[in-house]
């Protein structure tokens, strides 16, 4: 599907600064609420115009290329875009016009809620050039802008989940005097048997959903301000690229089973205090009430390739926080290491001068 401009015939994009819906080449503006109706009316245009035609072969295009490729027509031009069973939106590889593959996020498919994109390409080409601002040891020839090879907007599939958490630690702690007198010193130490039970709530623990995308960097990018949470409509995905999950809410429950207990944990930790030292010794977490929403949350992936070796960074289509390997100047940090030991050999011997 694609979503045509009434006054021009030129294609509707996503425009993260105005939150609508633009033209790419008139630059109008629609409303949600416009585009519902523009999309009804092209539904009905389309099936009042629909032809039925008779092939030398009926064996399905799917058929042929096996069940995880699908083929696509351009809604444009015409032109066949081949994308696997996850593809959701991308963009057509002979005119460049953005689609979304309506039938992959239909049914149980279809987010439950999309957080739209807030920052553009510009944003995220900024983001990176103050990533590599203050990095020392970064090679001289690797900040150049030439370096950025290609950025895209994607929405990542998210799973969010809902529970609470009850939780049951126990630790061994102890208390320690020491006191004198004219003869002796004293010490003396009290152990205590510490327990500690809590109930926390949590809600929208995200865990990408996607087998694509490196899950450190899926963690690193948060948090996703939820205020912007609102009901998913496939219009938000034009003009960027899109996966429906593969990796199954299931299979994402012990990534956040382990966060709900590692927060569980520390919070009800911090509460033992007053002690020499607490060793924990048991801990019990029950979850209940768990329940999962399916999101679509906003990511930048830029790429760049130095000396042979690619290196990806990815940044939070809404608040701009950036994550990414960067290389080292191997000349620079011995520079700074032949540097950093004269001064620390220089101090040394001024103090031992002193002495």
């Amino acid at each position: 599907m694609t979503y045509k401009c009434p006054n021009c015939g030129g294609t509707l994009v996503w425009n993260s600064k105005k939150q609508q819906m633009v033209c790419e080449y008139c630059d109008t503006a629609f409303t949600e609420e416009q585009i519902n109706e523009i999309e009804k009316l092209n539904t009905e245009k389309a099936s009042e115009s629909s032809m039925n035609w008779d092939t030398y072969d009926d064996q399905s295009a799917e058929s042929k290329m096996g069940s995880s490729m699908k083929v696509h027509i351009c809604q444009s031009c015409g032109g066949e875009i081949i994308g696997d069973e996850n593809s959701v939106a991308t963009e057509c590889v002979y005119c460049g016009s953005p689609t979304i593959m309506t039938e992959n996020i239909e049914g149980v498919n279809k987010p439950d809620y999309v957080i739209p994109f807030k920052l553009d390409k510009k944003a995220a080409k900024e983001a990176l050039k103050n990533f590599y601002k203050g990095k020392r040891l970064l090679p001289n020839s690797f900040a150049s802008e030439n370096h950025i090879d290609k950025i895209t907007g994607l929405y990542v599939p998210f799973w969010l989940f809902d529970c609470k958490a009850n939780g049951h630690l126990t630790f061994d702690a102890t208390r320690t005097h020491i006191w004198s007198d004219a003869r002796y010193d004293y010490t003396k130490t009290d152990h205590y048997a510490v327990t500690r039970e809590g109930t926390m709530e949590f809600e929208r623990i995200p865990a990408d959903g996607s087998s694509k995308m490196d899950d450190n960097y899926m963690d690193a990018v948060e948090p996703f301000n939820y205020q912007d949470l609102t009901e998913f409509q496939p219009s938000y995905l034009a003009g960027y690229f899109a996966d429906k999950y593969d990796v199954s809410s299931q299979d994402c429950i012990p990534r956040a089973n382990n966060r709900v207990t590692n927060s569980t944990v520390q919070a009800l930790t911090q509460t033992v205090i007053g002690y020499n030292t607490t060793v924990p010794t048991s801990q019990n977490i029950q979850v209940d009430n768990g329940k999962v929403h399916y999101a679509m949350l906003p990511v930048w992936m830029l790429n760049t390739k130095y000396n042979d070796k690619l290196y990806n960074f990815a940044m939070n289509g809404q608040s701009g926080k950036l994550v990414g390997e960067l290389p080292t100047d191997m000349k620079k940090f011995w520079m700074y290491f032949a540097g950093i030991s004269a001064v620390a050999f220089l101090i040394a011997q001024i103090f031992v001068f002193l002495i």
